[in-house]
């Protein structure tokens, strides 16, 4: 916790203007205690200009949530909750490993609600075994909470874990890019009809729910990674902290930032700039990008862009270019064959 506090003491002149989201995510920031919240939060206040309607939001696994826990949480600045439900079916939960079940994440969500208005919930898609009906019911267990944000995830198997290690014996279903674009269609054709606007690649909010922390990441605004492992950007490098607890504590302890730094190209902004545009609704902006990259960049996103447009994947309207619903699963792949190649 002093280490936390004292890296944002050191970092306080890396940030220019208002923050306007702070995000307490990656691992657990639930076990933290309301002190320990208001501890970091009042370092903040103090150091940093904070807009006067900042986004707080803190990342939670519905097991945490316990009612104590609720009413300690309201009673700091956080003004958001992102909780980590992921399925309303046992069955899910079991093959993914969490801690808490069908029960536990229906209770926190209810109970949230009685403490705080702007909440979101993580769903995963694409799970083996999953039916069209049983993602169905999921959206519709969502629906009936009334939560005004959903960000959800195709569910991807990492190297080394238990749930690799049965598919790979036989036991689990590997999983399958049919069925997770089938329910991915599902879910736009769903939270849509529901008055949830699609703004990007994974995040569905009502009017005026909007994660603020997801925008500026996908718009590319200047953000700062306090504590092990965590990731900064100003715009022109990005940084990381080392991974390490112990040499974390012991850098900071003497003043010292324990950083790596790269230096991103033109290539690398262009490039960037391209992938994070294409995941929002808005699309790429074809003056946006001749006025920080150049005609020359301009001509050759046009002209990688032409066969998607001709099979409708990709869209061009008010100088806009954006993946059409059609082509929003294969945004990832589209988004590749319109980056910049440097020549050797």
């Amino acid at each position: 916790m002093d280490a936390l506090c004292r890296e944002l003491e050191l970092r306080k002149r890396e940030l220019s203007g208002s923050v306007e989201t702070i995000y307490f995510g990656g691992g657990t920031p639930s076990l933290l205690s309301q002190a320990e919240l208001n501890h970091i939060l009042d370092t903040i206040f103090k150091n940093y200009s904070v807009a006067e309607k900042v986004e707080i939001t803190l990342e939670a696994n519905p097991d945490d949530l316990s009612l104590k826990k609720l009413e300690s949480l309201a009673n700091t600045k956080i003004n958001r909750l992102s909780i980590g439900v992921q399925s309303f079916f046992d069955r899910d939960l079991k093959l993914m490993n969490r801690a808490h079940n069908e029960e536990e994440a229906q209770r926190s969500i209810e109970e949230a609600k009685r403490f705080f208005e702007n909440i979101s919930i993580d769903l995963i898609y694409g799970i083996p075994g999953m039916t069209n009906f049983d993602w169905n019911k999921n959206l519709e267990k969502a629906l009936t909470l009334d939560i005004p944000h959903i960000s959800a995830y195709a569910l991807t198997v990492e190297p080394k874990t238990a749930l690799e290690k049965f598919i790979q014996k036989g036991k689990i279903a590997p999983t399958d890019d049919e069925m997770a674009k089938r329910h991915f269609e599902i879910l736009m054709e769903t939270l849509e009809k529901e008055g949830f606007e699609h703004y990007e690649f994974s995040n569905f909010g009502k009017p005026g729910f909007f994660s603020q922390n997801n925008l500026a990441y996908w718009l590319g605004k200047k953000y700062l990674g306090i504590g092990p492992s965590a990731h900064s950007y100003d715009g022109g490098h990005r940084s990381w902290n080392i991974a390490n607890n112990i040499k974390y504590i012991h850098s900071i302890q003497q003043d010292i930032l324990p950083s790596e730094v790269e230096t991103l190209s033109e290539t690398d902004k262009y490039n960037e700039f391209v992938m994070t545009r294409l995941r929002l609704k808005e699309g790429v902006s074809i003056l946006e990008i001749q006025e920080k990259f150049g005609r020359k960049k301009r001509e050759y996103l046009l002209e990688q862009a032409e066969n998607y447009l001709e099979k409708g994947l990709l869209v061009l309207e008010n100088n806009h270019l954006r993946i059409s619903k059609k082509g929003k699963f294969l945004s990832d792949g589209i988004a590749s064959d319109l980056f910049w190649i440097e020549e050797n």
